[in-house]
């Protein structure tokens, strides 16, 4: 069940997601449910069409992911969190907010120049 702000909102719901979740079922789940698919596009065969790509909130959205995405990826390439050598939760907890705060102050010179 999707519950929406207000019983008579005019404010569509989105979902963003990459490119794992471009597929038919998912996007007509989606779209049954009357939920905007904001999933990235695949270079081939996507279900992602005009209806959803040509609107400025798809490009909004779009970015706002890569942004989000961008520190995991950095913790998984530069920082080791792609294979833990840790075993419990709370040890793997400690790594990646460790992870993560090396990748802050890794961006930070690129953010305080801006």
């Amino acid at each position: 069940m999707i519950n929406r702000h207000s019983p008579g909102s005019t404010r569509r719901l989105t979902l963003g997601a990459d490119k794992g979740y471009d597929a038919a079922s998912f996007v007509a789940e989606l779209r049954r449910m009357v939920v905007t698919p904001h999933v990235a596009q695949k270079a081939r065969h996507s279900a992602i069409d005009g209806r959803t790509t040509h609107h400025l909130g798809y490009v909004l959205s779009q970015r706002h992911r890569k942004k989000i995405e961008e520190p995991f990826g950095w913790a998984k390439t530069v920082g080791g969190m792609a294979q833990t050598v840790h075993r419990g939760l709370d040890r793997v907890r400690a790594q990646f907010t460790m992870t993560m705060a090396a990748c802050n102050l890794a961006r930070l010179p690129k953010l305080l120049a801006a």
